[in-house]
C-alpha cells in the first residue's frame, strides 16, 4: 500500500473513531470496550500473519519497538475511551489536535529534532488559546467535564511520546506484525487495568451499536488503522504523520452532531478553528518568511 492511500485511509478512520468510541461504551465498561477492541484486532491480525506467511519479529529490537508502540495503544487509547463518558466525542479529536506539535516538542528531547522559530511558539499559543475557549464553554462542558479533559491530555501526551519513540527505535518491522505485536503487548494493561477497575462485566448485547462499534474499531480503528499508521510513520517523520489531526477535528465534530446530537456550539468552531490555525501555522509558517536575496 503507499504512503499517500495509507494517509488518506488514516485520516477516514480517525474521523469516525471518536464517534464509535462514545457509541462502543454506551452499554459497554470503556475499559472492557477498548480491551476487547484489542484483542479482536490482534485475533483477527495474527489470522492474516499466517494467511500471508509473514512472520511476526520476537528478537530484542522488535519486542522494544512494540513495547513503545504500546504505549500509545494501551496508554493513549484507554484514556481516550474512559474519557468518552465526561465530554462528547468531537472534544476527543480537537484535543487530538495537539499531537503534531507536543510530538515535535518530544522530537526535540529525544530524536534531535531543529529547535522552534518563533512561529512555531505563536502557533503554540494558538493551539492552546484555542483549547482555553473550548474549556469556558458551559454549554460543551461542564464541571463533570474535568476528568475527561484531564484523561484526554494525558492521552494526547502518551500518543505523542508513542510516536517519537517508535521512530526513534527504527524497527523497520512489517506493518501489520508492528501492529499486532503493539496489540499483544496492549493487551495485559487493558486486562490489569479493568481489574483495578473492578471491571467484572464481559457482557455485550449482539447486534447493539455498542457491538457494532467494537467490531468496527476492531477492523479498522485498530488493525487497518493502525498497519496503515505505522507504514506512513515508517516513512515519516512524527510530527508529519500526527497532521492528520488537522483534518479529522472537523469531521469529527460534524459527526458526532449529525449521528449523536452532541452539541456544536459556537465555541467548539472557535477553539478548533484557532487549533487547526495553529496546527497549520505550526507547519507552514516558514512559507511566510520572505526569501533573503543572495548578497551580490
Amino acid at each position: 500500500m503507499s504512503v499517500p492511500v495509507s494517509y488518506l485511509a488514516v485520516v477516514l478512520i480517525w474521523s469516525t473513531t471518536p464517534l464509535t468510541i462514545a457509541w462502543s461504551s454506551e452499554s459497554v465498561d470503556p475499559v472492557v470496550a477498548a480491551g476487547l477492541r484489542m484483542a479482536i484486532a490482534a485475533l483477527l491480525g495474527l489470522g492474516l500473519l499466517a494467511v500471508l506467511r509473514e512472520p511476526l519479529p520476537l528478537n530484542r529490537r522488535a519486542q522494544k519497538t512494540y513495547a513503545c508502540a504500546a504505549i500509545g495503544v494501551f496508554g493513549a487509547m484507554c484514556c481516550a475511551y474512559l474519557s468518552s463518558r465526561y465530554v462528547p466525542s468531537g472534544l476527543i479529536s480537537i484535543m487530538f489536535g495537539l499531537a503534531p506539535i507536543l510530538s515535535a516538542v518530544l522530537g526535540q528531547w529525544l530524536l534531535d529534532e531543529a529547535r522552534f522559530r518563533a512561529y512555531r511558539w505563536v502557533a503554540c499559543f494558538l493551539a492552546f488559546a484555542g483549547l482555553g475557549v473550548i474549556f469556558t464553554d458551559d454549554v460543551a462542558l461542564g464541571p463533570e467535564s474535568l476528568p475527561g479533559l484531564l484523561l484526554l491530555l494525558l492521552a494526547v501526551t502518551l500518543f505523542s511520546l508513542s510516536a517519537v519513540l517508535v521512530k526513534r527505535c527504527n524497527g523497520q518491522l512489517n506493518p501489520l506484525a508492528h501492529t499486532v505485536g503493539s496489540l499483544l503487548w496492549s493487551l495485559p494493561g487493558f486486562v490489569l487495568v479493568g481489574l483495578f477497575t473492578g471491571t467484572d462485566s464481559l457482557s455485550i448485547e449482539v447486534g447493539s451499536r455498542s457491538f457494532w462499534s467494537i467490531l468496527y474499531l476492531a477492523t479498522f480503528g485498530s488493525l487497518l488503522g493502525f498497519v496503515c499508521y505505522f507504514h506512513v510513520l515508517r516513512h515519516l517523520p512524527p510530527s508529519t504523520v500526527a497532521l492528520v489531526t488537522l483534518i479529522t477535528p472537523v469531521f469529527a465534530l460534524m459527526l458526532g452532531h449529525l449521528l449523536n446530537d452532541e452539541p456544536l456550539t459556537a465555541g467548539l468552531w472557535q477553539g478548533c478553528l484557532l487549533v487547526v490555525t495553529g496546527l497549520g501555522l505550526f507547519f507552514w509558517g516558514h512559507r511566510l518568511q520572505p526569501e533573503r536575496s543572495p548578497v551580490s
